[in-house]
């Protein structure tokens, strides 16, 4: 899907000059903001923005403040896991 948006010529040279790559920094904030909201999975952000690996989004979230969404109930689970697959 294609999103376009009408600016200013002078404020979209301006935030140009500011972020660089206007497209590529809205489509990051846009993938930023949809995470930390909950719109969004990590599996759609990774999707949205070409990475290849969750590494790299969970990199990409970590230099912008925001963490992985993990409680106490997931980090039992994984214990669980773990013990099911290397106690045999």
């Amino acid at each position: 899907m294609n999103v376009a948006i009408e600016l200013p010529e002078d404020v979209g040279h301006h935030l140009e000059e500011t972020w660089g790559d206007l497209s590529q920094h809205t489509l990051e904030t846009l993938a930023l903001e949809g995470y930390r909201s909950g719109a969004l999975t990590a599996a759609q952000v990774r999707r949205m923005l070409g990475f290849e690996t969750r590494m790299e989004v969970d990199a990409f979230l970590k230099q912008h403040g925001i963490y992985l969404e993990y409680t106490e109930d997931d980090l039992a689970r994984d214990r669980e896991t773990h013990r099911q697959l290397y106690s045999r």
